[in-house]
């Protein structure tokens, strides 16, 4: 169900969706009954309105008959003075064009007229006397102001901006009267495109997603073209227009402009990347130590990570669902290979195996080898004390030298014989 006025070969045009109610019209109602609301009325508004009502039935479609008539004069009235914008509020993308329209009437003749913005207060060459906006440095050659019909003034503000966020004001002067309200204006918010995205299917290569160009704070103004990219280059297949529903694969980098403004593009949308792995410790991986495994990808939007352990089972449960693995205490059975998973809305990436061992040098191992040292090294001592304390006894050998042996020879081995014997007690 929708209002309508006029027909556009041979269909209804909505109101919601005419340009010359574009901002000024919103509906609602409950069961049984709609509303439609018009804003800033406009002479040009005055028109026999109808609603029709459509069912999926076979001509099932109702239309009001007779339709409303609105007729609209003297809106602002004849004897005041009174200015009124069109929007409140205006979100446009940063490189765009923007038209910021007010109404004004005075019953007396106007003797000059300018928008200004209060937020460059410190451009005026009189703080208190608001400058011409056509005036200002800040916008050599990008405002232009005109009128489309009387009593309605447009400012268009080119290649917009960040800085170009404030509050636009209409202002005027007679003989006798000058405007000098300080009620609302129309606030413009200049942002940077974005791609959103919502992920509706995937599997292991691509992802089928709804993408939407976006100012990363605001809605913008309707009736701009866009233009999409896949990797870097001009993708013409896709519809000039600010969403698209499709494959990604997992390789595609994918970003936005407006159309005729493609230097200013959105930062690209992709898929993570292969991660990388990482593992730190103190030093050597020994039982106790404190081991900290470390998964990173490159990713827009960002990517949410888990690591795992490799042991065959598919339904294994992630270990970690941060881009870290932590051990405290490190222990023989944490040993293996381990691998993280790096996942966004258009798609995942599984990174390398990592092996990670202990090295088996506890406390029992070094123990034991102290221990070792401790019983040999005295060995060497204890022979050369005997030998030592059998020559001060000076004791006579009871064995008799073999010929040509040299002197000392039989006592030396006689010596050793005892040493021998003791050790083996």
């Amino acid at each position: 169900m929708y209002w309508f006025t006029k027909d556009q070969d041979g269909e209804p045009v909505r109101q919601r969706t005419d340009p010359q109610y574009t901002g000024r019209v919103s509906g609602g109602g409950v069961p049984g009954r709609d509303t439609l609301r018009i804003r800033d009325l406009r002479e040009s508004d005055s028109a026999v309105y109808y609603f029709r009502l459509e069912t999926e039935q076979p001509g099932g479609i109702y239309t009001s008959d007779p339709g409303v008539f609105l007729s609209v004069t003297g809106v602002w009235g004849s004897s005041c003075n009174r200015v009124s914008y069109t929007d409140r509020r205006i979100c446009a993308p940063k490189g765009s064009s923007v038209n910021i329209s007010s109404n004004y009437n005075s019953y007396e003749n106007i003797t000059s007229k300018f928008w200004f913005s209060p937020a460059l207060r410190h451009h005026w060459k009189n703080p208190i006397l608001p400058g011409d906006l056509s005036e200002d440095s800040q916008f050599p050659d990008r405002v232009q102001v005109f009128e489309t019909e009387r009593g309605r003034s447009t400012l268009r503000i080119t290649d917009l901006r960040e800085s170009d966020s404030a509050d636009y004001r209409f202002k005027f002067k007679t003989q006798s009267f000058e405007w000098t309200s300080s009620l609302p204006a129309t606030t413009l918010t200049v942002t940077a495109l974005q791609v959103r995205v919502r992920r509706k299917l995937a599997n292991q290569s691509s992802t089928y997603a709804d993408l939407v160009c976006l100012s990363s704070s605001c809605t913008p103004a309707r009736g701009l073209s866009f233009i999409w990219f896949r990797n870097g280059e001009t993708n013409s297949s896709w519809p000039e227009t600010f969403f698209y529903k499709g494959w990604i694969s997992l390789e595609e980098e994918i970003s936005c402009a407006v159309r005729g403004h493609e230097q200013f593009p959105s930062p690209p949308v992709y898929a993570p990347k292969v991660p990388s792995v990482l593992v730190t410790s103190s030093g050597e991986i020994l039982e106790n130590s404190s081991v900290t495994l470390t998964c990173s990808s490159d990713a827009n939007p960002e990517a949410n990570y888990a690591w795992y352990k490799k042991n065959g089972d598919q339904d294994v449960q992630p270990l970690s669902n941060t881009s870290q693995l932590v051990f405290s205490s490190f222990q023989s059975s944490d040993s293996g290979e381990y691998y993280c998973v790096a996942e966004n809305v258009l798609g995942k990436r599984t990174s390398k195996l990592l092996f990670v061992d202990m090295k088996y040098k506890s406390m029992m191992v070094i123990n034991a080898i102290r221990l070792a040292l401790m019983a040999v090294i005295p060995i060497p001592l204890l022979l050369f004390s005997l030998w030592m304390s059998h020559c001060r006894k000076k004791t006579t050998l009871s064995s008799t030298p073999e010929p040509n042996e040299p002197e000392g020879t039989a006592e030396v081995r006689e010596i050793l014989g005892h040493t021998y014997n003791h050790l083996m007690l």
